[in-house]
C-alpha cells in the first residue's frame, strides 16, 4: 500500500492529527488502529470532564471521541482497524510501516511521513517490585476501568488503590459508585500525581483517605487477595519499620504511572527522552528521524485530553507541510531547551528559529510541589520572563510562551532554560 501520511493510533491524538493534516492539504491519509473501533482509551472513560477547552462544553470520553470520529468520517479519511503495526523502517524515499491483521495478513505501507500516536500504557506490577504472592484480585486501574465501564464486571468489593494518578483517583470514585468500599488510596510520593480537581471530586467528596508517602509492602492471600500491608516511606522511598498497617481487602488496583508506547519509535531509531520515555521533538513535533512526528501520550503523558488534541493538530499540520515540501530547511544548528530548579522536561526539546511561527509554546512538568514559585525563562544568561504562581504540582502541566523575535536575538551556542525559583 502507498499513502502520503500514515498515522499510527486511532485515539484522540491520531484522530486530531489526521483531521489537521487533511485540512492542511494532504488528502491521502491512513489511520492504523489495533482496536476494533476508533477512539482509543476514551471509549472506556465514561465520566465527564472532557472537552471544556476544545468544544467549550463538558463531555464524556466517548462523546469527545465521537466528535473527532465524525470529523474523520466527514473528510473520508481511511482507517484500518484490528491492525497491529510491528515495524517502521527508513528507505531512501520515505518510510515503510509493516503491519498485520487477520484480514490482510502481513503487509507493508510506504509513506512519505509517519505520525506516532500510539498513546501510553500502565506500569505493571512487575515494574513496581511489590512483594507477596500472585493471587487473583490485582489489577491495573485501567484494566479495572475497562471491566466496570465496558464489560459490566466488578473486580471486587473491598478495594485498596496504590498510586494517585488520575486513573486511580477516577476509579476510586467509580468503584464507590458501583457499591464497592474503597478503603484507601496510597501514594509513594509526598504529593498526589493527579489533578487537584480529581482529588477533590473523587476522594474528598466520598471520604476516601489519601495516604501520602505510603506504599504496599506486602500482599497476603494465595488464591485471592486477602489483605495488603501499607507502610510509610522515608525521603529515599524506603519503608519505615514500625509503620505497617494491614488492611483487609479482596482487590488491589495499581495506578502507578503511565509509560509512552515507544517500542516502535526505538526500533526506528528515534531519539527518546530519558525522563519521559517519549521522543525528543522540535517546535514542529518532528522527531530526530526526518518525516516522523510524535504527539499525545506517546510523546509525554498529558493531564487533559484537550491538550492532546491541540498538540496532535500541530503535528498533523507540520506533517502535511513536510509532505508538501513547505517546511524550511534544517541546516541551521538547533537551540536546545534546558531544564533547571525543579523542571523535569520540556516539549519541545529543541527549536529551529527559521521554522518558528510568531510564538513558541513550551510545555513542561515540575518534579515537586512548589508554593508561590516563579516560573523563569532564560535566553542564555538573560532572564526573559518571570511569572508568579500560587502553586506548581507534578500532576498539572505548565507552559510558557516565547516570542520568535526574542529567540532570534540569541547568540550562537546559547540555550533556552526553563526553571522554577522560590524564595
Amino acid at each position: 500500500m502507498n499513502t502520503k501520511i500514515a498515522i499510527i493510533g486511532g485515539g484522540p491524538a491520531g484522530l486530531a492529527a489526521a483531521v489537521s493534516a487533511y485540512d492542511a492539504g494532504v488528502k491521502d491519509l491512513l489511520i492504523l488502529e489495533r482496536d476494533d473501533k476508533l477512539g482509543g482509551i476514551l471509549n472506556q472513560c465514561i465520566h465527564n470532564g472532557f472537552g471544556l477547552h476544545t468544544f467549550k462544553e463538558e463531555l464524556t470520553g466517548p462523546e469527545y471521541a465521537e466528535r473527532f470520529i465524525e470529523k474523520v468520517r466527514e473528510r473520508g479519511i481511511e482507517s484500518l482497524l484490528k491492525t497491529i503495526v510491528v515495524d517502521i523502517s527508513k528507505e531512501t524515499d520515505g518510510l515503510v510501516v509493516t503491519a498485520m491483521s487477520a484480514e490482510k495478513g502481513m503487509f507493508e505501507i510506504h509513506a512519505q511521513s509517519v505520525i506516532l500516536a500510539m498513546g501510553c500504557r500502565e506500569r505493571p506490577r512487575g515494574a513496581l517490585n511489590t512483594p507477596g504472592y500472585r493471587p487473583a484480585g490485582i489489577y491495573s486501574a485501567g484494566t479495572a476501568q475497562r471491566y466496570v465501564n465496558i464489560e459490566g464486571k466488578m473486580p471486587g468489593k473491598e478495594v485498596v488503590i496504590l498510586g494517585s494518578g488520575d486513573i486511580g483517583l477516577i476509579m476510586a470514585r467509580r468503584m464507590t459508585l458501583e457499591g464497592a468500599h474503597v478503603k484507601a488510596v496510597a501514594e509513594l510520593m509526598p504529593y498526589s500525581g493527579g489533578l487537584k480537581r480529581n482529588i477533590v471530586q473523587c476522594l474528598d467528596d466520598f471520604g476516601i483517605p489519601l495516604k501520602l508517602s505510603t506504599t504496599v509492602t506486602d500482599i497476603k492471600g494465595k488464591d485471592r487477595v486477602e489483605s495488603v500491608t501499607l507502610s510509610k516511606v522515608d525521603a529515599k522511598n524506603q519503608p519505615i519499620p514500625g509503620t505497617e498497617e494491614e488492611i483487609p481487602c479482596d482487590t488491589l488496583l495499581l495506578s502507578c504511572g503511565l509509560l509512552p508506547e515507544n517500542e516502535l519509535s526505538g526500533m526506528l531509531g528515534v531519539e527518546l527522552s530519558p525522563v519521559t520515555g517519549g521522543a525528543t521533538v522540535d517546535e514542529s513535533l518532528e522527531t530526530s528521524v526526518p518525516g516522523v512526528f510524535a504527539c499525545g501520550n506517546v510523546l509525554h503523558v498529558h493531564d487533559l485530553v484537550d491538550y492532546v488534541s491541540g498538540e496532535a493538530s500541530e503535528a498533523g499540520k507540520h506533517a502535511a507541510e513536510y509532505v508538501l515540501k513547505s517546511t524550511p530547511g534544517t541546516s541551521e544548528t538547533p537551540i536546545r531547551l534546558e531544564t533547571g530548579n525543579g523542571v523535569r522536561y520540556t516539549v519541545p526539546s529543541f527549536v529551529r528559529p527559521s521554522r518558528l511561527e510568531q510564538l513558541l509554546t513550551v510545555r513542561f512538568r515540575v518534579g515537586n510541589v512548589y508554593k508561590n514559585p516563579e516560573i523563569c525563562v532564560y535566553l542564555g544568561d538573560k532572564c526573559l520572563q518571570r511569572r508568579k504562581k500560587q502553586i506548581c504540582a507534578p500532576g498539572e502541566m505548565e507552559q510558557v510562551i516565547i516570542k520568535k523575535t526574542d529567540i532570534e536575538t540569541m547568540a550562537p551556542g546559547e540555550t533556552i532554560r526553563i526553571a522554577i525559583e522560590t524564595e
